[in-house]
């Protein structure tokens, strides 16, 4: 059986660094069960790759692979609470920002990216309840960012 960093690897990805907060927050807050993250951006080494709404400077396959990488920061962020990701039991929920122009109606084939990933990785355990909303503008310029929450396991068990 396969871990999930294993699986990480096997698609051709890297679990990333932890991104350091842009303001006064935690990455990644564990209550209970339960793992909530903060919005999780697209950063690749400390910075954005790419700037801009979804229906103007930035298309849908370039928002789709950044919502992939929001979702592995949201890993990296989760696994800086819980240390092993085999810990997760289940994705719960996932909601995804999209920097959108007025008329950009297609939020749902971006936030695809994540939710993909994530059935990708962690097959059912990774099918979750989502939203997929469109903002007129996200912090720092990003066209992407994204929230999760996951159930982990007990930690007497």
């Amino acid at each position: 059986m396969s871990t999930v960093l294993d699986r990480i690897s096997e698609l051709g990805l890297e679990l990333p660094k932890v991104a350091a907060p842009a303001g006064v927050y935690v990455p990644a807050l564990r209550t209970g069960n339960y793992v909530y993250t903060s919005g999780q951006l697209p950063v690749v080494d400390g910075a954005l790759p790419t700037t801009g709404h979804l229906g103007a400077e930035v298309d849908v396959d370039t928002g789709y692979q950044l919502a992939r990488i929001a979702g592995l920061n949201a890993l990296a962020a989760i696994a800086s609470v819980i240390g092993d990701l085999d810990r997760i039991v289940r994705v719960v929920k996932v909601t995804g920002f999209v920097n959108s122009t007025d008329d950009f109606t297609q939020q749902p084939a971006v936030i695809n990216g994540v939710s993909e990933l994530y059935g990708e990785i962690f097959g059912d355990k990774g099918q979750h309840a989502r939203s997929a909303v469109g903002v007129n503008t996200l912090p720092l310029g990003t066209p992407v960012e994204v929230e999760v929450v996951v159930e982990v396991e007990d930690d007497a068990a």
